[in-house]
């Protein structure tokens, strides 16, 4: 049942662009269904493709699968934004809240300097049981990201929350977002953490990423997949930074002599991306984050889970900075 899914989603697929041919029906006939995937692997990462997908997309902050709301905090004017997909998957404005930010401007760096970070964080818990300074609940972020850690930023505790509930404070926070109990209550009855994104920015937040810069990347993204997938190490390598350093603190030239003592296995792979978000990074001019789910399999490892990609997009082309 699932090889004929997978039969009439590529004969979908190829109608769509025009490559259904007798000549790939016939290296379907004689070779079978693993030329053909080839070839879709290789239509994937074309430019093209993406331009197409994405023109009836909404992608004010850029492509995402993953999301249903958008937190955006605007740290000059003291806003809270939130968006929210309609039933047309077009993202619109519902609410926005007047917030407390950090103390001091500018980008945070390091435990205790009462700034209020830039970036792109997800909440990855709510706490219910707070000290009252902190009103009735608090939204925990995941500060600090994959980027903070690539930029050697540290600090943590970067919370959305209430105010006092019986006690004065001042107007600025030591880097978290703080809003009104009523706020926080509604923001809490109105949104899913789970499927929540929290934008922060010095100021009002770009929200008109460019289509063709994201089909360039999706394309990049799937070209860099193509490469993995059947073993070409030069192309794969030729995607990452030399100023690249992974999660763990592995450099490019170790991450390069590791890739090439897997790739001489040549092993046939499986590598499947879903729940897919391109993002603009804030307070940039060319940095995306990219993030997905990834299944991965091959004779000697099998992995799923969750992938994230800081990137640099230069001209065509795109830069992996570092990935988790």
């Amino acid at each position: 049942m699932q090889n004929k899914s997978l039969l009439f989603f590529l004969a979908f697929i190829f109608f769509q662009t025009t490559l259904f041919s007798s000549n790939i029906l016939t290296d379907y006939r004689i070779h079978g269904i693993q030329n053909i995937e080839k070839h879709m692997d290789k239509e994937l990462a074309k430019k093209e493709y993406w331009k197409q997908y994405l023109k009836q997309i909404s992608t004010p902050f850029g492509y995402l699968e993953s999301y249903q709301n958008i937190l955006k905090c605007d740290k000059e004017k003291s806003i809270l934004y939130v968006y929210k997909k309609d039933a047309n998957n077009t993202w619109i404005e519902t609410r926005e809240y007047s917030a407390y930010t950090g103390k001091n401007r500018g980008n945070k760096f390091k435990e205790g300097d009462l700034r209020t970070p830039v970036g792109i964080y997800n909440i990855t818990k709510k706490i219910s049981n707070v000290d009252s300074f902190y009103g009735p609940l608090a939204l925990v972020t995941s500060y600090p990201n994959t980027y903070d850690k690539y930029n050697g930023k540290n600090g943590h505790g970067i919370w959305i929350h209430g105010l006092p509930t019986d006690q004065e404070r001042d107007k600025f926070t030591k880097g978290c977002i703080a809003i009104q109990n009523k706020s926080i209550k509604c923001l809490d009855k109105h949104i899913d953490i789970t499927k929540t994104l929290l934008i922060i920015d010095e100021k009002s937040i770009k929200s008109t990423v460019s289509k063709d810069d994201l089909a360039t990347l999706l394309a990049n993204l799937y070209a860099w997949r193509y490469a993995w997938l059947y073993n070409n190490l030069n192309d794969y390598l030729n995607f990452y930074s030399t100023k690249f350093v992974r999660f763990d603190g592995k450099i490019y030239n170790a991450f390069k002599s590791y890739k090439t003592r897997i790739f001489k296995k040549q092993e046939s792979k499986k590598i499947i991306f879903f729940n897919l978000n391109v993002i603009a990074y804030p307070n940039t001019k060319d940095i995306y984050q990219i993030s997905f789910t990834e299944y991965y399999k091959s004779s000697s490892f099998e992995f799923s889970g969750d992938k994230i990609l800081i990137v640099k997009l230069t001209a065509n082309s795109m830069k992996i900075l570092t990935e988790k």
